[in-house]
C-alpha cells in the first residue's frame, strides 16, 4: 500500500476540495442542491479515487482509479465554467 500523502497531486486536490467548499458557501441557497452539491462531490472524488487507488493490490488498479479521478476533475472544470458564466 502507498502512502497517498505523500502525492503532490492528493495534496493539491485536497487543497481543491477545501477551496470548493469553502467557495461554494456563498452561492445562492438556490443553488444548494444542484450547483454546489454537484461541484463538491466532484471535488471530494479526485482525492477520494486517489486514495482509493492507493490502497489497491496492483500498479493496473490504482492506473484506473487515477484516470477517475482526472475525470471528476473535468467534471469540476466545467462546472467551475458554468458557475461563473
Amino acid at each position: 500500500m502507498v502512502d497517498y500523502k505523500n502525492y503532490k497531486v492528493w495534496q493539491k486536490s485536497h487543497l481543491l476540495v477545501l477551496e470548493i467548499y469553502k467557495t461554494t458557501r456563498d452561492f445562492p441557497s438556490s443553488e444548494k442542491f444542484n450547483m454546489v452539491s454537484q461541484m463538491n462531490r466532484a471535488a471530494l472524488s479526485i482525492p477520494t479515487n486517489i486514495v482509493e487507488g492507493c490502497g489497491r493490490e496492483t500498479q493496473k488498479e490504482f492506473v484506473r482509479f487515477l484516470h477517475i479521478s482526472s475525470g471528476s476533475a473535468f467534471e469540476l472544470e466545467y462546472l467551475i465554467l458554468v458557475s461563473t458564466e
